[in-house]
Order: structure tokens, then sequence, then C-alpha cells
């Protein structure tokens, strides 16, 4: 892989995707928005090339040909208070099959979008990628038919099509609704954070190991279809934020059991990442603690 053009560049994934890039001497293509307040992330490198723009005017821009793989992180209404907004969230369809247009136009070889594990809805037992999905809410609806539809597409325009549903994922330039996130605000912060009695089985991927697993994606010649994108490890959800209280002795900050569950909290997050494992030889380089430790140290909050 030695080509690549990159949405949604200046998020968690974007971030580390280019680092990635970077690391392996790839070209990336980058568009971003001109006033976007997370400009200031991107990094400068020879093998790094900005190109301002909107997603609805895609088809406007002009830039070389000839690209191994397209990359759509990009995505309206991710906050918590937009996600089941209907309208918002039926705009990203529309804008992933425009991607995928304008990735045949580049003479693109390979469309690579972000699902999410909100496709699934809720599910008892291991989540595999060819589990039923079952997705309740407005931007996991959104998700599975923009991963559907563009599917269609690509094979229409002779694309492969990847598309990765991601899990649980922290680092730098994590978003402040996260739970991480909210933790290590209210401890760095002095103020307290009240939480469930985390009894769910959770998931959490480091940001640099999932730039990792989606620059493998490209580069792979085996990859195609639907992966589960997320950490070999899944446990209770109370033994990360055991490791936080640790880490940071912000034991008096963090109320574990002080609320009561959301009427519709997902209580099982466990997925089977084999299929990623076996087509492009995925190992997550980092446990929760090395990269929390990370995190910590680098604690920039998105302010999105």
């Amino acid at each position: 892989m030695k080509k690549v053009f990159i949405t949604g560049a200046t998020s968690m994934i974007g971030i580390a995707l280019i680092d990635e890039c970077i690391k392996n001497q790839v070209k990336a293509t980058i568009l971003v928005r001109e006033n976007s307040p997370n400009n200031h992330r991107l990094p400068q490198s020879e093998y790094i090339e900005y190109f301002y723009g909107d997603l609805e005017y895609l088809s406007d821009l002009v830039i070389d040909n000839d690209y191994d793989a397209f990359y759509h992180f990009a995505w309206l209404g991710t906050d918590k208070t937009q996600r089941n907004l209907a309208e918002i969230q039926f705009k990203n369809i529309q804008i992933t099959l425009n991607c995928i247009h304008f990735a045949k136009k580049i003479n693109c070889k390979k469309f690579i979008g972000a699902g999410s594990q909100a496709e699934y809805g809720k599910i008892d037992g291991i989540i595999t990628p060819e589990t039923n999905v079952n997705p309740d809410i407005a931007y996991g609806i959104a998700k599975y038919t923009a991963g559907r539809l563009g599917n269609i597409l690509a094979q229409e325009l002779g694309i492969e099509f990847i598309w990765g549903r991601i899990f649980s994922v922290y680092g730098k330039y994590d978003n402040t609704h996260t739970m991480i996130s909210q933790c290590i605000k209210s401890i760095k912060e002095k103020t307290i954070f009240h939480l469930t009695p985390c009894e769910q089985l959770w998931n959490y991927l480091y940001s640099e190991d999932i730039g990792l697993a989606f620059f493998l994606l490209g580069k792979s010649t085996k990859a195609q279809g639907i992966y589960n994108i997320a950490h070999t490890d899944s446990m209770p959800l109370k033994n990360y934020i055991q490791t936080i209280i640790e880490i940071t002795k912000g034991q008096e900050f963090l109320k574990i059991g002080a609320l009561e569950y959301q009427k519709n909290q997902v209580m099982n997050l466990n997925p089977d990442i084999s299929k990623l494992q076996q087509d492009i030889g995925f190992i997550p380089k980092y446990s929760f603690e090395e990269g929390l430790y990370r995190t910590i140290c680098s604690f920039d909050i998105n302010s999105d």
C-alpha cells in the first residue's frame, strides 16, 4: 500500500491511522474542514497532503488518481445527544455512498468504512461478524444501512469493500462523552463522577492499536467484508474502573454503584476478532494498563 485517502482525519481514529501511515511511509491525502477546531492535531509530514473541503461537495475536489485505499471515518452526530436523531443519522448514509462514488472517480481499489458495535444492538454471548444485527438507535441503524448499501454500490463499481465494526476505543483525542474521558477528567479536576455498578462485560482498544488494525486492513490482499475491531480481551467494566483508580489513585472521585442502569443499557460487549487476526495478523500491542497510562500522559479531550 503506497497511497490512501482519508476522511474524518482529525478524529482519534483518524489521527491514529495517519500516524501509522507516516510510520510506514505511506502517502495519505487528507480531507479536512478549513474551520475545524481540531486541525491543530494534524501532523506535518512529507507523506501527508491536506485538502480543505466539505464532504457535501466532494465531487468538486480535483486531486490525483490511483489510490490504494479510501478510509471513511467522517460521521455526523456522534455525540450522545445526536445519536438517536434520525434526520442527522440519515445524512451519513448518503455521504458514505457519495464517498464510494468519489473513490471510484479517483481510481481507488479499496473502500474501508468505519462501522460500529451499535449495529448489533443488545446481544448476549460472544459477538462475531456473522451475529445477527438488531440495532435499536438511529446511529446503529444508519451505520448498518451505510455498510449494507455501501457494499452493494462498491460491488457495482468494482471496488473492494471492507466494513470495520468498531467497539470501544480510548486514547489521545478521545471525546468528552466517553466513560474513560469523564473518569480521567473528574480525577484531574477533583470532582465526583457517579457510575452504575459497572457489571457490563466490556472491551476497550487503545487508539494506536485501532490505527494499526485499519492500516493492516488497507494493506492486506486477503481482507474483505465485515470485521470486528476490538481487543482480544473483554472483562467486566468494573475491572477497567478499578484499573483507572489504581493508576490515578482516584478512588475518592469515582463512585461505582451510585447510579442505576439506563433503560436500554447494553450489558454485553464481548467481540470475537478471530477473523481480523486470521486475515491480517492483527495483535493488539497495548494492554489496558499500558494504553491508559499513555492516555493520561497525553490527555487532550476533544471539545466537539
